[in-house]
């Protein structure tokens, strides 16, 4: 689980204090935020009655709905989907008689997928209003504290809005029962056992010293509401697996949340990295608390992950204040957001204010600006990776998106330009994807625009490799294009990288950059070059890329700036210490197709040597746990080449280490648990798993990462998932997390 309390200046109990003495206006950011997205009159044309461009903006919205909601696969982005409903609720404004029952602005967003059974909500989950700027915001406070008869008198709970998909999670005596999405506010997708892979979300509420639910002011059922999102880094990792096995990637991390949620495939959403944040019931009727801040301590200590960013403030200007701080904090945090929920903290006032047809009258949606630009496609190049795959690339005028200028964006490749429809010399739209990753939304198709796009030409991937020179190769079933040349310049540098990162031979300080500067001077060819070639004094004579701004006695204005011996004395320390990293991680730097970090780690305890490994047939490679055909003959091929195990025997020549690791915990700890194989799957609550595994396998066992008829035993942590339910399948053996800390203890089973 991502850490939600990474950031400091961020903590529950004094959330933007840093910001509460300042002056409420940050320039910048203020005029942005009264200047953007403003509303705009309605662009009825000449050619169009208001009655024709309000059922044109409804077919719009409605299809761009069920883009978004139905299949995970928006056609528009946020921002663009907000201006078509400000205009049509203006429209309305102005003519009455256009709203009907039908009108999108009475409708609360949603869709209910037929591939899964649907159920109905406790009570109705409605949509919520926006304001798209800051003079909004001060209209609707005004407006409401002039409802309630209480000008400059009412408290408000401000809540970061979580860019994810909306949930519904049912408890009956204190037990999870159900899940659902939010569907069509009514009724929703019952998606209850893909939920409970989720980590966070409680099997069973945490009452401690009380008896039932009615202690805490519910009766025996219970309905809370979220959101299900995708931490950020879990979504880069994410598009990088797919870019690897050359599946289209998720557009931004809610789309990867929902899809990874609305899985018919159990599995798949136990292998994705989601999480929640609870902030709703769904009838307070029976709660003891009576306000939206007393509600959230009493979610938490329920055992639900409630954002710990939720502030109670008591006039307009903190709620200002509020919404400046998120905005200026947005890119620390690791999901996404989208804006602020303020709502009206007292139960009773919100119960006086009611709702509209399709939102709430107590709550409003303080949207962000959007992070936007519009530039000019200058080339689509293509990029080659260290499995050889080639990736076109976008490379754009510059512009500054959330903070930082960018230049460039991946296609990933040829079916996503293909989607996306862009041309070189079009102007386009880019952003920040979750507001990390530079992506390229699409065309600008208006006006002349559009007839230019169509006059220009289709990209088309090249024929041969733009490093070498090969003839590229299509794999059936695959959308990727590959080189299948092993001396391919561009795929040695990327495995070069690949070899010296944190997961491989974590050789600390060598970054991409340096080791581009050592390819191009010819010093790095292969992985071995940096332990029989790579020296102090070509590492600190090596470019860092960035050049002298002023002229000294040791320097001219422009010269390049050298690493200097300091720090390459430092990168060398590390690349002697990585040749005592052992086996696993040798084979995943390697960088052989589909050999991941656990399937290395695998090989690695099944074989123990990298002689064995490569001695051994294809068929004893697939009797390891969770290795096919596919990635047997993978193996088989990469060491069947004579160049890559004449870079092995340079490896072990040296002083690399070949074998599983003989560090000294293994070597005093009696190897008690010798020929067992252990699954870890759920939530530990006295250590992580990746620690629990390490201290297994220094006891002789092997910890494998699924489960099979060879497994000996599962350890089941809090919302264990699939790999728990195979285990009772095959009749495995499992264990809980007390008797994992007795087999610790006394080396015992």
């Amino acid at each position: 689980m991502a850490d939600k309390n990474m950031h400091d200046a961020w903590n529950q109990s004094s959330l933007f204090d840093a910001f509460e003495s300042q002056e409420s206006d940050t320039p910048k950011e203020t005029q942005q935020l009264q200047t953007s997205q403003k509303s705009s009159a309605s662009t009825v044309t000449e050619a169009q009655t208001p009655a024709q461009r309000a059922a044109e903006l409804n077919q719009l919205l409605s299809h761009a709905a069920y883009q978004y909601y139905a299949l995970d696969d928006p056609e528009m982005t946020d921002a663009q989907f907000d201006r078509l409903l400000v205009e049509l609720q203006q429209l309305e404004s102005e003519h009455p008689e256009l709203v009907t029952a039908q009108s999108y602005t009475q409708r609360i967003g949603g869709y209910v997928s037929e591939q899964f059974a649907s159920v109905y909500h406790a009570q109705r989950m409605y949509s919520m209003d926006d304001a798209m700027n800051l003079e909004e915001l001060d209209e609707w406070l005004h407006k409401t504290e002039e409802a309630l008869g209480a000008v400059g008198k009412v408290a408000y709970t401000c809540e970061l809005k979580i860019d994810g998909l909306g949930i519904a999670l049912t408890y009956t005596d204190g037990q999870f029962v159900r899940a659902a999405t939010r569907g069509d506010g009514t009724r929703g997708e019952d998606v209850t056992v893909n939920a409970r892979t989720i980590s966070d979300i409680p099997a069973k509420l945490a009452l401690t010293g009380l008896d039932t639910l009615a202690d805490r002011g519910f009766g025996q059922s219970v309905e809370v509401r979220g959101e299900v999102y995708m931490p950020r880094h879990s979504f880069v990792r994410l598009n990088e697996q797919n870019d690897e096995a050359g599946r289209a990637p998720f557009a931004n991390p809610r789309n990867a949340a929902a899809g990874s949620l609305r899985q018919k495939d159990v599995n798949v959403t136990a292998s994705r990295d989601l999480e929640t944040f609870i902030y709703a019931v769904a009838d307070e009727s029976n709660l003891s608390v009576s306000s939206q801040h007393a509600f959230l301590q009493w979610l938490r200590a329920c055992g639900f992950s409630v954002n710990p960013h939720a502030q109670r403030v008591e006039s307009a200007q903190a709620v200002h204040d509020y919404c400046m701080a998120a905005l200026q904090k947005r890119d620390e945090l690791d999901y996404d957001i989208d804006g602020v929920v303020v709502k009206v903290d007292d139960f009773a006032l919100q119960k006086q204010l009611g709702f509209t047809a399709r939102a709430p009258r107590w709550a409003i949606a303080f949207k962000f600006p959007p992070e936007e630009r519009q530039t000019t496609l200058r080339e689509i190049r293509v990029q080659v990776g260290r499995t050889g795959v080639l990736t076109p690339v976008a490379e754009f005028d510059p512009v500054t998106v959330a903070g930082s200028t960018i230049a460039r964006a991946t296609l990933h490749n040829i079916d996503e330009v293909r989607r996306k429809d862009v041309r070189v010399g079009d102007t386009i739209v880019v952003h920040k994807a979750g507001d990390v990753i530079p992506e390229v939304v699409g065309p600008v198709l208006s006006g002349d625009l559009q007839a230019e796009h169509e006059r220009r030409p289709l990209w088309s991937m090249p024929h041969t490799c733009p490093s070498c020179g090969s003839p590229l190769v299509r794999e059936e079933g695959e959308v990727a294009y590959r080189c299948a040349c092993l001396d391919c310049p561009a795929q040695a540098t990327e495995r070069l990288i690949h070899w010296g990162s944190r997961k491989a031979m974590d050789i600390d300080g060598l970054g991409d950059e340096i080791v581009n500067r050592l390819v191009e001077q010819g010093v790095l060819s292969d992985v071995a070059d940096f332990y029989d070639k790579l020296t102090e004094e070509l590492l600190a004579a090596t470019p860092t890329g960035r050049v002298y701004e002023t002229s000294t006695a040791d320097h001219a204005e422009g010269d390049s700036i050298l690493l200097g011996h300091t720090i390459a004395h430092k990168i060398m320390n590390q690349v002697q210490e990585s040749k005592t990293r052992g086996l696993a991680r040798v084979l995943f730097g390697l960088g052989i197709r589909f050999v991941g970090e656990q399937i290395a780690r695998s090989l690695a305890d099944a074989f123990g040597s990298l002689e064995a490994l490569y001695s051994a047939s294809q068929e004893e490679i697939m009797q390891v746990d969770g290795i096919g055909e596919k990635l047997a003959v993978s193996i088989k091929n990469f060491f069947a080449v004579p160049e890559n195990l004449a870079v092995i025997e340079r490896l072990r020549s040296a002083g690399v280490v070949l074998e599983q690791p003989g560090d000294s915990t293994a070597q005093t700890v009696p190897q008690t648990l010798a020929g067992l194989t252990f699954v870890l799957t759920g939530t530990l609550e006295t250590m992580k798993r990746d620690e629990a595994g390490a201290a297994l396998r220094a006891m002789g066992a092997k910890v494998s990462g699924s489960v099979s008829k060879k497994t000996s035993y599962v350890v089941a942590g809090a919302s264990a998932g699939s790999k728990l339910t195979k285990a009772q399948e095959l009749g495995v053996t499992v264990l809980d997390e007390a008797a994992l800390q007795q087999i610790l203890t006394t080396g015992r089973v």
